[in-house]
């Protein structure tokens, strides 16, 4: 079986590089190599491979960043998605596409199911969603989209990793903690998207009649539990002390978000529920701390 990824070098294509079933061959392309905005290239990469099912890990994703720089994100997000859409059409080629829990305003104390009305609070999240109904108008139940959030790996910028240098390099730390969600290891991820690939070979045939409407498949995917961004701050230096990585503790206090303003509003509260995920890949969610610790202990080898 032929997959391609698009977002090669992102966090995700990584992992799914690294976890790669053997008897799928995986073709990634980087956006200096395959930029999903321009269709006339989509197109001819696409058809030159003719995989059976492309990844889609491409995004724009610098959450602040995108309230100004809008034209771009809407083009990664949206038209880069309806690209991938046609293309996979013309081809009959599944889509497994990768969305976000910022498609929600965080307003619920409960959390959101895949069912669940959107309403994003920020360019980021509605270009996603835009993104996400493309590929639904286009493509139906022949795309899953997954919908994932706080997503870290040892390969990549994130939270973690800003974290450990920041930890060495400051006296003393103020996270916020009025921003409720669940970490996510991009391992965990991948090796879920392949289990349900493995499972359904993208989306058999045999599933489309089982499904009652011709909408995508959604599923929600994050590491087990719930965390505010200080508990997970303070994990990840209880962690790195544990595991030799920092040689001190610093203090890190929790902030709220207003202490702290930034140019994109963001929920306040953004678990997912990962049920239907679970139940489709037969994969179990794993506590995001022991997911965490999983992470460090790589990243701690590797260095």
């Amino acid at each position: 079986m032929k997959v391609l990824v698009t977002g090669k070098g992102g966090q995700l294509a990584w992992e799914l590089e690294q976890t790669t079933p053997s008897y799928i061959e995986i073709i990634s392309f980087s956006a200096n190599e395959l930029d999903i905005t321009n269709q006339a290239q989509v197109n001819e990469v696409v058809i030159a491979h003719s995989p059976d099912i492309i990844i889609n890990a491409a995004a724009y994703t610098a959450v602040d960043k995108a309230e100004t720089d809008k034209e771009t994100a809407y083009a990664v997000n949206e038209k880069g998605s309806e690209y991938l859409a046609l293309i996979c059409k013309e081809i009959s080629a599944k889509l497994i596409h990768i969305s976000t829990d910022f498609v929600f305003d965080g307003l619920k104390n409960t959390p959101y199911q895949t069912d669940d009305t959107p309403n994003p609070v920020n360019v980021y999240g509605d270009s996603k969603l835009q993104g996400d109904i493309k590929v639904n108008n286009l493509l139906g139940c022949q795309a899953i989209i997954i919908r994932t959030g706080w997503m870290y790996s040892e390969n990549g910028n994130n939270f973690v990793k800003t974290m450990l240098r920041l930890m060495v390099e400051k006296e003393q730390l103020g996270i916020i903690y009025d921003q409720v969600g669940t970490p996510t290891w991009a391992k965990g991820l991948a090796e879920m998207i392949w289990a349900l690939i493995s499972r359904h070979s993208g989306i058999e045939e045999r599933d489309i009649r089982n499904l009652s409407t011709s909408s995508a498949q959604i599923y929600h995917w994050t590491d087990a539990g719930v965390a505010s961004w200080y508990d997970f701050a303070v994990a990840i230096q209880e962690l790195a002390i544990e595991k030799g990585m920092l040689d001190k503790a610093i203090p890190v206090r929790p902030i709220p978000a207003s202490a702290y303003p930034t140019p994109a509003q963001r929920p306040s509260f953004s678990v997912i529920d990962k049920t239907t995920a679970e139940q489709a890949s037969r994969v179990e969610t794993k506590h995001w701390r022991k997911q965490l610790s999983a992470m460090l202990d790589e990243l701690h080898s590797s260095s």
